[in-house]
């Protein structure tokens, strides 16, 4: 009867690890989705646009005076060569490619900071032709993105802007 019992809350007992084992596993926090980042790649001229070929896309004229009003970004014409939007996760990198999956320019970020409604901090990298040409830390929001001043090409220069993507923030 002692050994029956025994056995009965010994069965009870495994059988309550066995389910405890059986939950959900622990979450990996550091793959939450904290926001989205939003890469736009532009050529910028002061000679013939067109240089740049057919698939491009002129840009806004918000988006032009808002680069004009920088020294270092004021060039008569701006046309938009491509795009990528990634999720921006707790503590894990990510990169985007805004070339539609070419490797010739590519950007590493990964998360620095907590998301606020200000925005985040973000360590970021930028890679031509499988080179790192640029590693710095910046601040971003969704209404001030950071532009950075690419290298020449086809007659102008390549500007790289990254920012969060309007109403992708969980920290509004």
């Amino acid at each position: 009867m002692r050994h029956a019992l025994f056995f009965t809350l010994m069965g009870w007992w495994l059988a309550g690890l066995v389910a405890l084992r059986a939950e959900e596993p622990l979450q990996d926090r550091g793959k939450d989705v904290i926001g989205t980042v939003s890469v736009m790649v532009y050529h910028s001229t002061d000679g013939d646009p067109g240089a740049v070929g057919k698939h491009s896309q002129e840009v806004g004229k918000d988006l032009a005076e808002r680069l004009r009003r920088d020294p270092h970004l004021k060039f008569k014409h701006y046309r938009m060569l491509g795009g990528d939007k990634k999720p921006l996760f707790r503590s894990y990198e990510n990169w985007a490619q805004p070339f539609g999956g070419s490797d010739q320019l590519m950007v590493r970020f990964e998360s620095q900071s907590k998301m606020t409604k200000e925005g985040t901090r973000l360590d970021l990298e930028l890679w031509l032709a499988r080179k790192k040409i640029l590693k710095t830390d910046v601040a971003i929001t969704p209404s001030r993105p950071v532009y950075v001043l690419g290298p020449v090409w086809r007659g102008g220069r390549l500007i790289i802007s990254v920012g969060l993507a309007p109403g992708a923030n969980p920290g509004s």
